[in-house]
């Protein structure tokens, strides 16, 4: 799914007031179940924020492409240790995105 800059910059407007729902900590990193309630964070919301506890930018990095690729959704963006995802709810979005 590719996003047109004027989808990104709504999205990152509608996610500013969100809070973290996911943490990636250093210890375990980005296991099965982080995927699993990653996915069912954006069933439920289709718009979270994650929060990488990585002392590393590349491991950080690595973390989150791995678990875009896996949850199938769209980096909004990443500032520091938190990024947004977005994934369009399957049968009716909630969130209407505008016309790119």
């Amino acid at each position: 799914m590719a996003l047109s800059e004027k989808q990104l910059r709504f999205l990152r407007g509608k996610a500013h007031a969100l809070r973290p729902v996911i943490m990636l900590g250093q210890k375990k990193g980005l296991t099965d179940n982080v995927v699993a309630e990653t996915l069912q964070a954006l069933r439920d919301h289709e718009l979270i924020k994650v929060r990488v506890r990585a002392a590393q930018r590349a491991q950080r990095a690595a973390w989150l492409a791995e678990l875009v690729e896996r949850c199938g959704c769209v980096l909004v963006s990443r500032i520091g240790h938190v990024a947004v995802l977005y994934r369009a709810a399957a049968p009716v979005p909630r969130l209407v995105l505008p016309d790119p």
